[in-house]
């Protein structure tokens, strides 16, 4: 057979080149590549798919963010198959919302995004002395995040109007008082109950192992006492919170400062507005805008001679329903709430007076000023340490956004050590010792999970060269390098014994207790003395009187027609318990201000339950298919 492809290879590869030229010329050698590294679909919305890859981005993102929002989180929770469903279902979410905000034409107007960008926080923070966006630094922040400042304007968009989708849902949920007080009564029933609990502590005591036990049950779980690799490595932190330490203020720069921004700094200046607005279609011919314009000249004369008035012609002639009611009163704002015509209009008015017609997408306003709201100004010596604060986080702002690129090409340029670049920025290399692959809240910068899977890339792992410069933060680059790697292992007996020892102790000792509390359990329903039980609780789903779950669960499953009721619960490595259930008791009344805040609650999740029922329906009409199986409960198992 090989002799006969060898003689004929000529007419092989003709043969193949026939084969594969036209999809490289259909479909291109990218086309290959993403179809690979896109990964399989993992669920579909209206047609549209999730890929792996996608799952994957999203998942990096979430974890990432909750890291940096809750240091102390433990990072096993982000990463098991529970977490990772769960960002799943959150992305079907987010496609089924955008798919519904498409179809539905709920869409969001120029002006409210510039509310809610306005109203960012971090945003604000590039904002200049003089109140203007700093829009290199703007631009930086988001290409840290692997985005353009239109990207993410159009993210946020999309997400102002998928939340349209379920807000007249929610907002519309409620609950009559007496659908409350059947439903919340039927919740909270009380129970009257006793216990007896076996607990595997306590008779640990009573177990005894041998060598010839414990070397079974070491070779029978190996998985068990696997050390994780490890890495000694040292690292270097690029921060302009670090940065910001270092740097000296002039005295006449802070001064300049404060005469500069006094006002600004002191509060905004708020202002109260009454309007009439007559609204013109978006499409509306250069004729029907000139009779739109005519009628609020009329009106406009009307309100100037006698700007008395001016309440009473608002509500017979605004066609803005919101204000027309109160006599057009928009009541205090500051600026970047209103549409910037309106704006500027409104804050070149002196108290009292009446502008003259403004334009705006609306339609024709006119405006009258009721009130100014000026906050006192502050003196220098009260904003003195605020400007100071203020001028070095600007300052360091702008060192480390300098210094940024040139960080990143220096830990790459000289990837054998970190030496060179901890030298130019003037920065100390820290050192840490057993770093594991999974990310440790204690760990700081190197809980980041970009970071350590850069940390033990193959690369990193055998050539020791330094990690790429990587975002751990806002604000903040860091390069790391292993000295020293270990790779897992099986840790041999003699390392482990006493670990060995303690689990089959723990499991031998839960065994026992199952044991001794479920002969108990039948030898009580039998009709034996129930001397061994504990003094009669009273317990609901709001006052557990420290019954752990499965057993609460337990004492308020059971059947109130067969009382008294025995339920034994298994614990788990914790033993086993008994349950006695000997009445059930009326929930206690309330009244007040406590009855009023339960009715409220239970009208949120009246709300809650019927924008789930929604969102269900939503799922059926854009036919949504999860194509990755949910992850089965843990289930204790028996012994």
């Amino acid at each position: 057979m090989f002799d006969t492809i060898r003689n004929h290879k000529k007419y092989l590869m003709g043969f193949l080149l026939i084969l594969i030229i036209p999809s490289f010329i259909l479909f291109g050698v990218q086309g290959f590549n993403d179809a690979d590294q896109r990964g399989a679909v993992v669920a579909t919305v209206d047609g549209q798919e999730i890929t792996q890859l996608e799952w994957d981005q999203a998942h990096q993102t979430e974890s990432q963010r909750l890291r940096e929002a809750m240091p102390t989180l433990d990072a096993k929770l982000l990463d098991s198959e529970d977490a990772r469903y769960a960002t799943l279902e959150r992305l079907v979410r987010q496609r089924v919302l955008a798919v519904a905000a498409q179809k539905f034409n709920l869409f969001t107007s120029d002006q409210r995004l510039a509310r809610d960008l306005q109203n960012n926080e971090v945003i604000a923070s590039l904002r200049r002395p003089d109140g203007t966006l700093d829009v290199d630094a703007y631009r930086q922040l988001l290409g840290r995040q692997g985005m353009t400042p239109e990207m993410f304007e159009a993210q946020v968009r999309a997400d102002l109007s998928q939340r349209q989708v379920a807000q007249g849902i929610q907002s519309s949920g409620f609950a009559t008082e007496g659908l409350a007080k059947v439903s919340l009564d039927a919740f909270f029933e009380q129970r009257e109950v006793r216990l007896a609990r076996f607990t595997a502590s306590e008779l640990a005591a009573q177990v005894s192992l041998t060598d010839a036990d414990m070397e079974t049950f070491y070779n029978n779980n190996p998985a068990l006492f696997q050390s994780q690799e490890q890495a000694d490595v040292e690292y270097l932190v690029l921060d302009a919170a670090a940065l910001q330490k270092s740097i000296a203020l002039a005295e006449a720069d802070v001064r300049a400062y404060y005469d500069q921004n006094a006002v600004r700094l002191s509060g905004n200046e708020e202002r109260r507005a009454s309007h009439i607005l007559l609204t013109l279609a978006p499409d509306a011919s250069a004729a029907d805008k000139a009779v739109v314009r005519e009628k609020a000249a009329a009106l406009l004369a009307q309100v100037k001679a006698a700007p008395h008035t001016f309440a009473e012609v608002a509500k017979a002639n605004s066609q803005d329903p919101g204000s027309a009611i109160n006599g057009g009163d928009l009541d205090f704002f500051a600026r970047g709430a209103m549409v910037k015509a309106f704006e500027d209009a409104t804050f070149a008015l002196q108290k009292g007076a009446i502008s003259e017609l403004v334009e705006s997408e609306f339609g024709f306003h006119i405006i009258q000023l009721t009130d100014i709201k000026t906050p006192p100004q502050r003196s220098f010596g009260e904003m003195r340490a605020e400007i100071e604060a203020e001028l070095k986080k600007q300052q360091a702002q702008k060192q480390f956004a300098d210094s940024a690129e040139a960080f990143s090409n220096l830990v790459y340029e000289q990837g054998d050590n970190l030496t060179a670049a901890a030298e130019r920025f003037k920065l100390e290399i820290q050192t840490a010792r057993g770093l594991t692959r999974k990310p440790q809240a204690s760990a700081g910068v190197l809980a980041n999970e970009r970071l350590l899977n850069a940390i033990f890339a193959a690369d990193s792992i055998d050539k020791k060269r330094n990690t790429e410069a990587i975002e751990t933060a806002s604000g903040q680059l860091v390069s790391a390098r292993i000295v020293q790697y270990a790779p897992a292992r099986t840790q041999p007996l003699a390392e482990v014994r006493e670990q060995v020892r303690q689990r089959l102790v723990a499991q031998r000792s839960a065994d026992l207790a199952r044991t001794t509390g479920a002969k108990q359990l039948d030898a009580w329903k039998s009709g034996a003395d129930a001397a061994g039980l504990s003094a009669a609780l009273v317990v609901s789903r709001d006052n557990a009187q420290g019954l752990s779950g499965p057993m609460l669960n337990a004492a308020l499953s059971a059947d109130p027609k067969q009382l008294p009721a025995w339920v034994g619960v298994d614990l788990g490595e914790q033993g086993y318990a008994v349950v006695k259930v000997d009445k059930v008791l009326p929930r206690q009344p309330r009244d007040g201000q406590a009855k009023m805040q339960e009715v409220q609650q239970y009208s949120q999740w009246w709300s809650s339950a019927e924008s789930s029922a929604y969102y269900d329906t939503l799922k059926e009409r854009f036919k949504v298919r999860i194509k990755v199986p949910a992850p089965k409960p843990v289930v204790a198992p028996a012994r």
